[in-house]
């Protein structure tokens, strides 16, 4: 059946709530005829990105779980701002949604002092829809093997490696960022906007090194158009298990991790977060997905929105305190 095209009058309601929602939610949207137009989702990173890939993946299931066409719109550039601000702005009506990761809910905002939207109350978190393991690797002329070689090459060419990301305040950046400070080397940023154009120049030797999320260098690991050093998360990944990590390497206490999560503009329906939320977390804990997104160098994760909430509460003065310590600016 069609969905009724009625408009729907939002009715005040606590976050709080979002468990009772749950249970009511199929019969509370189908009265308010939730969704009754195209879904648009802005991710503010380019295509092929890790978070895109995670994204279509999703996507493409939860559509026909919520009867609804999904329209994904990359507005990459400028570390995400724009594209964060525009979802920020857009009607809550559950019509547009956006895919946000850690660095734009977390980091950014210490980067540039002052962003159009605040990562605590413009959006309502929906769910976390996957961890990112970053991975660091080189272009293979690179005579570098591990970090410890990488480390001694730096030192004796200070500021003249090159290495890219996607834009000031990305995951790349920060990740590099840290490792440099931590290691007592100096590197040369090139910033692009997105990491997916990044790591196409580290591919055609334009530059020479780059922390990125394990899905989008893979392919070239494997095909040896890149070396992969080290993982910077906590453990080795299964897909590259004989990859020691940063800190396993002798960067004792390095570790970066990544996320994205599914988010609406705050004023959202509770009813209309609470449907979205407990389909596309049962889409992400699916065998299918999880084994899909695997392969990929991602992990789907899923679950409530609190857990996403308490992710940015928890992260905010943590990555406040990195940017300052490390010198972080705006180019």
């Amino acid at each position: 059946m069609a969905p009724s095209s009625r408009a729907y009058t939002p009715r005040p309601r606590s976050q709080l709530a979002l468990v009772a929602a749950l249970a009511v939610s199929g019969a509370a949207t189908a009265q308010t005829g939730y969704p009754a137009r195209p879904v648009t989702i802005v991710i503010p990173l380019a295509a092929g990105s890790a978070a895109d890939v995670a994204l279509r993946a999703l996507a493409e299931r939860l559509g026909p779980a919520l009867k609804a066409s999904f329209v994904i719109e990359n507005q990459p550039g400028a570390a995400g701002l724009p594209g964060t601000a525009r979802a920020a702005r857009a009607a809550p009506d559950g019509h547009t949604l956006a895919l946000l990761n850690s660095s734009i809910m977390t980091t950014l905002p210490h980067v540039y002092g002052k962003v159009d939207y605040d990562p605590q109350k413009s959006f309502a978190p929906i769910t976390t829809v996957v961890s990112i393991p970053t991975v660091l690797v080189t272009h293979p002329v690179l005579p570098v093997k591990s970090v410890g070689d990488l480390i001694a090459l730096a030192k004796s060419r200070p500021g003249q490696l090159l290495y890219s990301s996607g834009g000031v305040g990305s995951p790349q950046h920060l990740a590099m960022e840290m490792f440099a400070s931590m290691a007592g080397i100096e590197l040369t940023h090139v910033p692009y906007k997105g990491a997916v154009p990044a790591t196409t120049d580290l591919v055609g030797g334009h530059v020479q090194l780059m922390f990125n999320g394990l899905a989008t260098p893979l392919p070239h690991v494997r095909s040896g158009k890149l070396r992969a050093i080290a993982m910077a998360t906590a453990s080795r990944s299964d897909l590259l298990p004989d990859l020691p990590t940063v800190a396993e390497s002798g960067l004792k206490g390095y570790q970066y991790e990544q996320w994205a999560g599914l988010f609406a503009p705050t004023g959202t329906p509770a009813e209309i977060i609470a449907r979205i939320n407990s389909e596309a977390t049962r889409i992400l804990r699916s065998p299918e997905v999880r084994t899909q997104l695997s392969q990929l160098g991602l992990e789907a994760r899923g679950g409530p929105p609190e857990d996403l909430s308490r992710a940015i509460r928890d992260e905010l003065p943590r990555m406040g305190q990195i940017v300052r310590r490390i010198g972080i600016k705006p180019d």
